[in-house]
């Protein structure tokens, strides 16, 4: 199960904004363990898992593309990318392999493990939304990311891809559909946000 699973699930690594809140530029090009933040977590996905990886860039695209090596992946330019989070969204779920399974990817979250990926993956039911959680100041499991749309939901979650907005209105319509895998275990599934939280990069 989990075999096939692997072979049917494409990666989308969204990574096309211009990081305005942090300061710093893209985030995708933050230094991590040696190399780029972009970098390092598009091989995380590949090695929980996936079978590829799509990397959807947009600010400072040309900058982007020449300060990392991401020949192991695919990486596509979202033209619109100042317009909100949900049209990159859409750009990577349309690139993504027909009728696979697409585990949805931020940039800004440096606590993302191959085994979260993996435990996804394995977790996954037919037809179903399997998101990562973490616990909540109060021991509540909060649902984060990697977020796995099943490839039967793909479609439907992008058309509702607006503004800032990715997969949020499509989970808020269909609750029902979503199971919580606790990876607190692994991370805190913070966001890279603000200049205080930069010390998530050591």
């Amino acid at each position: 199960m989990a075999e096939s699973l692997e072979r049917r699930t494409t990666a989308v690594l969204l990574a096309a904004g211009a990081g305005t809140r942090l300061g710093l530029g893209p985030k995708a090009l933050l230094p991590f363990h040696g190399r780029t933040l972009v970098e390092v977590l598009a091989d995380v996905l590949l090695a929980g898992g996936c079978r590829e990886v799509v990397t959807v860039v947009g600010a400072d695209a040309a900058t982007v593309r020449a300060a990392t090596d991401l020949s192991r992946h695919r990486v596509i330019e979202n033209p619109d990318w100042n317009t909100g989070m949900g049209s990159s969204f859409r750009a990577g779920v349309a690139a993504a392999t027909p009728a696979d399974h697409v585990l949805i990817a931020f940039v800004d979250q440096p606590g993302l493990t191959n085994e979260t990926v993996a435990r996804l993956l394995a977790s996954h039911r037919p037809g179903r939304v399997t998101a990562a959680a973490y616990r909540g100041p109060e021991g509540k499991l909060l649902r984060g990311h990697p977020l796995l749309l099943d490839s039967s939901l793909r479609a439907e979650a992008a058309e509702t891809a607006t503004g800032d907005a990715g997969a949020r209105f499509f989970l808020r319509a269909h609750p029902g559909l979503i199971d919580l895998v606790d990876c607190s275990d692994l991370s805190g599934g913070e966001d890279l946000d603000s200049p205080e939280q930069l010390h998530l990069l050591d």
